[in-house]
């Protein structure tokens, strides 16, 4: 029997996503040379085709040399130092920052500066340590806020002092709730404590969808870029209801023996992964079954 192949209507490309490649297709479709600082989605194929098109990635040691010339902005965001770089060195921006990080960078900052510049208060943030939106969100705090991947990290905070919690818009909105109930069993009375979901409600939505999908299949391939933190969440998903759920990032990954006796197959992915992807490797699995 051949198997039934589907691909996830609801997986791809997130609007942040979107709207950066298409200011980016727009830019180099002008002439002319388009640098992008650090890689525009976290998804090798998607890289490459728009470096075909002439998108040249730097990074920051990179971007600090260059003078009057273009850089886009991805959607993760950046800190207030890159833009200060920008104006020094006579750099144009092309803000492709997404709007949803965008709002959470002012509150951030805002929340620092009611502060007194952070004194007295803990802002935390819930996210990947080095992530390039958890370094444009920390930007936003001179560097004080602290980031915690986990209930370990969060255990070493001090409890005696008040604590503001946000969160990388892609994050587990559980690992979130997990957190704020750890917090508030463990606050002292003394101090006050404040959360703010600021998880990205096209992310967040997706799980229960990804969950259904997944179960629905005898076997699944999640597409994604290793980089992806958005992709290793949601395939943890997958993984949850389908214990033969496989992440694989082009067809070359696919290991052809998992096709045989299936008799339906799923093909879905992260918020940064491309739809002709996912429909490249419906075809190569096609072409074996």
């Amino acid at each position: 029997m051949i198997p039934k192949i589907e691909i996830d209507e609801s997986s791809g490309f997130c609007f942040g996503v979107v709207t950066a490649i298409r200011k980016a297709e727009e830019e180099l479709a002008r002439g002319g040379t388009l640098y992008c600082l650090g890689d525009i989605v976290h998804n090798s194929r998607e890289v490459e085709r728009l470096k075909e098109l002439g998108l040249v990635t730097i990074n920051h040691e990179e971007f600090n040399r260059l003078r009057g010339v273009k850089v886009l902005l991805r959607a993760h965001g950046e800190p207030p130092e890159t833009y200060a770089t920008a104006r020094r060195n006579g750099i144009e921006i092309i803000d492709a920052t997404c709007p949803v990080v965008l709002q959470l960078q002012k509150r951030i900052k805002q929340e620092y500066a009611d502060g007194d510049g952070g004194n007295g208060k803990q802002i935390v943030i819930y996210g990947k340590n080095g992530h390039a939106e958890v370094l444009g969100l920390v930007g936003q705090t001179a560097g004080k806020a602290i980031v915690v991947e986990n209930l370990g990290e969060v255990q070493k905070l001090d409890f005696s002092k008040d604590i503001r919690l946000y969160s990388q818009t892609t994050k587990s909105l559980d690992g979130f709730r997990e957190i704020v109930d750890y917090i508030r069993q463990h606050i002292s009375p003394q101090a006050t404590f404040e959360y703010h979901d600021t998880i990205c409600r096209q992310v967040a939505n997706r799980i229960p969808n990804i969950r259904r999908f997944a179960a629905a299949h005898d076997l699944i391939f999640f597409v994604s870029g290793k980089k992806s933190s958005n992709g290793k969440m949601l395939f943890d998903e997958c993984l949850r209801v389908n214990p033969n759920s496989h992440l694989v990032d082009s067809a070359a990954e696919i290991d052809h023996a998992l096709l045989s006796g299936t008799s339906s197959i799923g093909i879905c992915g992260a918020t940064s992964t491309p739809k002709w992807l996912m429909e490249e490797i419906s075809e190569a699995i096609e072409r074996r079954i």
